[in-house]
């Protein structure tokens, strides 16, 4: 028996995870520049959107359809606990990061400390992902390209803290959208390289049964939609709020 798990990649889905990353950043830039009302304080609504945008569309729906496209020679499925577990950490960590960052974004060291702990948790949401994959098996994972994983999310964690209070015009959002979806993609890509899948049993086709587990084909659809109901409510919050900042402004130059 052959342990070596033999692997490919799924190259239209490799570009949709990268898609999905810009779609979560551009979403979640826009809404960082309205964190704070006129007053200075914190539109909590718009801090869940970062959250909900960055967290859950450009990291975690990323990642999962970044690992759908990964094609092995064995059966698998998914823990739904870790799978939805993953996803808020995801937000809650984003969220809770943009608004330590947001308290005083002039202040280096609390960006840094922000950046570090919005890095790890983008760490910690990818190998949680990762742990619920379910193959008759076990991962071998080299350390070094762990660590390397681990230091690319803080550096673009804390580069996204930056662009979300530093970019103001939508040409220089957009390109900040790419650079982060590039920078999230070279994360998780990276944690899959560390990844050697072995397989520990003859029965090489066999899908891992148990509660809560939902087979590999069957998770596409299941992560697309929730990802694309969740960006365009989030986007049509924005154009909404959009609208009525300008609205505004037009009231004050009336007057």
């Amino acid at each position: 028996m052959n342990p070596t798990v033999n692997t490919s990649w799924d190259a239209g889905l490799v570009a949709l995870s990268f898609a999905f990353a810009v779609a979560g950043s551009f979403v979640a830039l826009t809404a960082a520049g309205r964190l704070r009302g006129r007053r200075g304080e914190l539109a909590w609504s718009n801090v869940l959107t970062v959250g909900i945008a960055l967290g859950g569309v450009g990291v975690w729906s990323m990642h999962f359809i970044g690992m759908l496209a990964l094609r092995m020679d064995v059966g698998s499925s998914y823990s739904m606990l870790e799978t939805f577990t993953s996803l808020l950490v995801a937000v809650g960590a984003t969220a809770g990061s943009v608004v330590l960052a947001a308290r005083r974004p002039d202040s280096l060291a609390r960006l840094l400390l922000a950046g570090f702990l919005l890095g790890m948790s983008v760490v910690l949401m990818h190998y949680l992902g990762m742990f619920g994959l379910k193959i008759y098996g076990f991962i071998a994972w080299d350390m070094g390209l762990v660590g390397l994983s681990m230091l690319i999310a803080v550096v673009a964690a804390t580069a996204a803290l930056w662009l979300a209070f530093n970019i103001a015009t939508l040409p220089r959002r957009i390109a900040a959208s790419v650079v982060m979806g590039v920078a999230v993609c070279a994360m998780h890509y990276t944690g899959m390289a560390a990844a050697e899948f072995v397989c520990t049993t003859t029965e090489r086709t066999a899908i891992p049964q148990g509660t809560g587990y939902v087979a590999v084909f069957s998770l596409p659809m299941l992560v697309i939609a929730t990802t694309v109901m969740l960006t365009l409510m989030l986007s049509l919050d924005q154009f909404y709020q959009a609208l009525r900042q300008n609205a505004l402004r037009a009231r004050r130059a009336q007057v």
